[in-house]
């Protein structure tokens, strides 16, 4: 029985995903053929649609925007950012703890990579300096918690507003744009989508997205460390008895996390092809929310990347699929809100069950 819970709780983001999926083609299709009935007046529901499926793709454009190939190259896209800050939430959050600064990281982060192109740097140096400036940011959180003990939600809640002050004083205040002279170069093309109109060739940073997805698992589910992270979070008291430094974890938890927000920051930078102080107020919702999504336990010891990654496409399915409905923004803001409450009540009947 526990084995069969386990398989459905793995497979749970992939069903909730197809389902989004299918839900949003149903409502695209009836759209159409309703579009399709306003340009025909008097055409009955049924013969619109017998029309329309003789020239498919022509008749159903909003389906057709939505399920092509160059459609689901978008929200791979637009997925990478929110999935590689996934990557570093589910570590915080298997690990017991909580981040709700990963926004205001990625966007400082997103700062020094177009500060340090417009002094000179070289792309990769770019790149190393707002990886360090999010393990820095990662490693004060990581003390704050660890070493004084402080609540997570508190203290990255606090430092979340710190963050974006010290982007905003980095920026001066306004938002960064790349000197003329610079040129073309790899950081910049990271997330280029080349053929808009084919799934195939995929961005970089869409690959490199899967990259560390891959290498987050492996470090998660198949080295000390990673056991370690989910025993803290299952009982951080046992953990300590059980010989683990619990603190120096923790730090090295928050420390690695704040690596993958800088690493978001750097893609941040290449898809404005700018430094937005103010960018990504949404982010850490999102990030949370696909992990939340994909399985995670807000109080600790559960949690997957495939969940967490499949979660994060998820919410770009959502958003995509309600512009694509044409609704308006506090629609969308309702649902993902919606959604979220949804995740968080089922991992309460998960932790009730268990």
């Amino acid at each position: 029985m526990n084995a069969l819970r386990r398989f459905f709780s793995f497979l749970s983001p992939l069903l909730a995903l197809a389902l989004v999926v299918g839900l949003f083609c149903a409502l695209l299709a009836w759209k159409d053929v309703r579009d399709f009935q306003q340009q025909h007046e008097g055409t009955a529901f049924t013969e619109a649609f017998a029309k329309m499926r003789a020239q498919p793709d022509e008749a159903f454009t909003g389906l057709n925007s939505f399920i092509t190939g160059g459609a689901w190259k978008k929200n791979l896209t637009q997925t990478a950012i929110v999935a590689v800050g996934a990557l570093g939430m589910i570590l915080i959050l298997v690990s017991g703890g909580i981040d709700l600064s990963v926004g205001s990281s990625v966007a400082m982060c997103s700062v020094f990579v177009a500060k340090s192109l417009n002094t000179g740097s070289a792309p990769l140096t770019a790149a190393l300096i707002a990886i360090l400036a999010g393990a820095a940011v990662g490693c004060v959180n990581g003390s704050l918690v660890a070493g004084l003990r402080q609540n997570p939600f508190i203290v990255t809640l606090g430092m979340m507003s710190v963050i974006r002050g010290l982007a905003l004083w980095r920026s001066e205040n306004q938002t960064v744009n790349l000197n003329g002279d610079i040129g073309e170069s790899w950081l910049l093309n990271l997330l280029a989508v080349e053929e808009p109109g084919k799934f195939w060739p995929l961005p970089a940073g869409v690959w490199l997205a899967i990259a560390l997805s891959v290498l987050v698992a492996v470090v998660m589910n198949r080295t000390v460390f990673g056991r370690r992270i989910f025993a803290i979070g299952s009982n951080e008291a046992t953990a300590r008895l059980c010989g683990i430094r619990v603190r120096w974890t923790q730090v090295a938890i928050y420390t690695l996390a704040g690596v993958l927000f800088g690493i978001a920051g750097a893609l941040q930078f290449s898809r404005l092809t700018q430094g937005d102080p103010t960018g990504g107020p949404d982010l850490a919702l999102d990030v949370i929310a696909a992990v939340v999504i994909g399985g995670a336990s807000l109080n600790g010891g559960s949690g997957s990347v495939f969940g967490a990654v499949l979660g994060a496409l998820l919410m770009t399915v959502l958003r995509n699929g309600a512009t694509a409905m044409a609704w308006e923004d506090w629609t969308q803001r309702v649902i993902i809100g919606a959604v979220i409450v949804a995740a968080v009540a089922l991992d309460r009947l998960r932790r009730k069950e268990r």
